[in-house]
């Protein structure tokens, strides 16, 4: 190398330049994109379930509790119910609704089987049995209910009799509505679950209230008659009983005493006889002699000499002594 190669001036290196920073639309778009991926991330609380629907259609009809993944918004939709939440309904007008006088006289009544109308106050609770079958295959799952349930009411309370729904059926009509509405909501597919049907209130209307307080205290007072006329049976018959047994008894041991009794004197006869037979002489009179034993200190006596003379003296004096 030259002595001027070496004193010709180098070229300048360019020097490095930082990179530019990212535009604000992308660094937005970016934010944004990250949002929406997190979209698919949700949490089922404890006492919850979720539905997950892909572009409307199900494709996980029971999520349970936990932190879980899907497609982002609006891809898959996510809906969360309280599925052992238990929902009230009422059939007959609220509690509320009849003390302020809003209840509708109308929807309460019922035809009973022997042409009498009653009102009825029914409550009903039930809870989310399928979650999918819950949000989408009714329009009003509270409505679909109490169709149900006051449908098979009537039917119930149709066929019994009005003393028999106001008394003693009330409980065997609530399990048996609560069976069948069930089964309907099956059938139905609504994705209920019945917990209870419980008749709040079952009364005559306004107009014949009295009348049936009167038939139901004519039923009481029949009753408690009865029940006595059962007590006093129930008292009176087995003490007959035993009366009759004892009677019984006694008559059976007073037989025996009588044939034990007769078969001892014949016996002691049997024997006497046949002592007597072999010296009838001396046994007649000895018999005889203990015959008078007993006989004669009983009576009075009067003794005469064998000439035949009495002193009737001794009579009267004996007679004034008497």
């Amino acid at each position: 190398m030259s002595l001027i190669e070496l004193e010709r001036p180098r070229p300048r290196e360019k020097e490095s330049t930082p990179p530019e920073p990212w535009p604000l639309p992308r660094k937005f778009a970016a934010i944004l994109l990250g949002l929406w991926l997190l979209s698919g991330v949700y949490i089922v609380a404890a006492d919850q379930q979720a539905v997950v629907t892909r572009f409307g259609k199900v494709v996980e009809p029971r999520v349970a509790p936990g932190i879980h993944l899907s497609l982002p918004w609006p891809i898959d939709r996510v809906v969360k119910l309280k599925a052992q939440q238990l929902r009230r309904l009422v059939i007959g007008g609220d509690v509320a609704d009849v003390l302020v006088g809003r209840s509708d006289p109308a929807a309460s009544q019922f035809l009973t089987g022997d042409q009498n109308l009653i009102h009825m106050r029914v409550v009903v609770q039930y809870s989310v049995g399928v979650p999918a079958d819950y949000l989408f295959r009714a329009v009003d799952v509270a409505r679909a209910v109490a169709a149900a349930v006051e449908a098979e009411l009537a039917h119930r309370v149709a066929n019994r009799g009005v003393d028999a729904v106001l008394t003693t059926e009330k409980a065997l009509i609530q399990e048996d509505v609560r069976g069948a509405a069930q089964k309907l909501m099956d059938d139905y597919g609504v994705g209920v679950a019945l917990a209870s049907v419980n008749i709040e209130s079952v009364v005559p209307p306004p107009e014949a209230s009295d009348a049936f307080r009167d038939v139901a205290g004519a039923r009481a007072d029949s009753a408690r008659i009865v029940n006595q006329a059962l007590g006093y049976a129930n008292d009176l018959i087995p003490r007959a009983r035993g009366e009759a047994q004892q009677l019984r008894e006694a008559a059976e041991a007073y037989r025996l005493r009588k044939i034990n009794q007769a078969q001892g004197d014949a016996a002691r006869f049997t024997q006497v006889a046949a002592e007597y037979a072999k010296a009838s002489d001396v046994n007649g009179h000895r018999l005889y002699v203990e015959a008078m034993e007993q006989v004669l200190p009983k009576i009075r006596k009067l003794i005469i000499d064998k000439s035949g003379n009495l002193d009737l003296t001794i009579i009267r004096r004996g007679a004034g002594e008497e």
